[in-house]
């Protein structure tokens, strides 16, 4: 039987999120949380961005060390060769990319602006991945940008066509959220028959079905025969309405009535580090956790009325579908109320090291907590917020690391 994956795309998708971005500290922890859960693949940026540089080839030297494992590091990129080129160019030591080209007629006609045919489409992809296979990447996806209104035919066109030139998977990009679970299920059956690919599940939230959409998809890819890989962000941060939140997906593909008989994950996923993830991309993104969202949100224990007060209370499972315990819920939380002491932009040494030694910390001597608040003061620049306890030890442990996530060199 086939099996569903999970790859995130918060560090895409989620960061191109309108007023709103992570550091590349922020985006390093997301990836090292994403690890701890046990997500697949992450989509950790954007290689042909040259800002992106120190970031990506920190993170691959995090995999090196084996502090990124066993999550897979994967590129995102235009189809176009030259943008193959430069992703290579800049992030030599990239081992996994998605190459995406707009495949509707829609955005033919409305984007291209005529400028290029379905051919062209086809033929500008296959040459990007003939690129990617020239650089020996290990793994390439190609993504069908609109392909909720694309014609089926055409996708399985686009999608023989990458196959035949290497690449691994095929990416259906709901990117309006146009699709429903019945529609995508047999487009998502049917790509998966006719093409004899993997196939990504990509949704967006705009009519509010985007994980509906996504469990949908997945069953229809292994009715069809073919592994699928289901797109997700953390709290469905994504461009306008959002993408297929990680939590709730995961909730659905384990949880829904008698969907885990038959559709199974691949591999094992560690919903105990759902609450700190979730919460500290709430805190990254600023942007708050809606008191209804599954799992995470506020109120997903909270019980107000007598009769799911009493029933609660006698089993839980009377009113509860999932354990809170399940998600990492339930540890108590502690707040300063007295004397604060931060660790920010403008920190000195004394209060520096008051803070990091609350966190049994230890420094070899003053030069070493010194390069290590420098590198503390460079990350509050960066975030324009205080770090949280789990970036500040990051900082410490892997200061070379932190030093490259925060250089930015601008072009000459």
């Amino acid at each position: 039987m086939a099996k569903i994956y999970l790859i995130d795309v918060t560090n895409r998708d989620g960061v191109q999120t309108a007023k709103r971005g992570l550091s590349k500290l922020e985006k390093t922890m997301i990836n090292l949380y994403l690890n701890e859960m046990g997500v697949f693949q992450s989509e950790f940026g954007f290689p042909t961005t040259r800002h992106e540089s120190y970031y990506l080839k920190a993170n691959l030297e995090l995999a090196e060390m084996g502090v990124l494992k066993p999550i897979r590091l994967e590129g995102w990129l235009r189809a176009i060769a030259s943008d193959v080129e430069t992703a290579f160019k800049l992030v030599p030591g990239i081992q996994h990319l998605n190459l995406s080209i707009s495949t509707s007629d829609q955005m033919i006609i409305g984007k291209f602006q005529g400028k290029k045919t379905r051919d062209d489409v086809i033929g500008e992809m296959v040459e990007a991945v003939e690129a990617a296979k020239a650089h020996s990447a290990a793994t390439i996806g190609v993504n069908a940008e609109d392909a909720s209104r694309t014609s089926l035919d055409y996708l399985i066109k686009f999608g023989l066509a990458a196959k035949e030139h290497g690449a691994a998977r095929l990416r259906y990009c709901d990117t309006l959220g146009y699709d429903n679970p019945f529609t995508i299920y047999e487009t998502a059956k049917a790509l998966a028959e006719n093409t004899g690919m993997a196939i990504e599940i990509h949704c967006h939230g705009d009519l509010g079905m985007a994980v509906a959409n996504s469990i949908a998809g997945a069953r229809g890819a292994i009715d069809g025969g073919q592994d699928v890989y289901i797109n997700t962000t953390v709290n469905g941060i994504g461009e306008r309405a959002g993408n297929a939140d990680l939590v709730a997906t995961v909730l659905a593909l384990l949880k829904s009535k008698g969907f885990q008989e038959k559709y199974q994950l691949g591999n094992h996923i560690d919903l105990s580090k759902a609450w700190k993830l979730a919460n500290f991309a709430s805190y990254a993104f600023k942007i708050a956790i809606p008191i209804n969202q599954p799992g995470v949100g506020e109120n997903c224990f909270a019980h107000a009325s007598g009769i799911h007060a009493d029933g609660v209370l006698k089993d839980p499972e009377n009113y509860e579908l999932y354990d809170y315990e399940e998600l990492g819920r339930g540890e108590p939380e502690l707040v300063e109320t007295g004397r604060e002491i931060c660790a920010g932009e403008y920190s000195g040494i004394s209060g520096f090291s008051h803070v990091m030694g609350k966190m049994e910390v230890p420094f070899k001597n003053r030069e070493e907590a010194n390069e290590i608040l420098e590198l503390v003061r460079y990350a509050n620049v960066e975030a324009q917020k205080p770090l949280v306890k789990d970036e500040l030890l990051f900082i410490a442990k892997y200061p070379k690391i932190a030093r490259k996530l925060l250089t930015l060199i601008p072009l000459e």
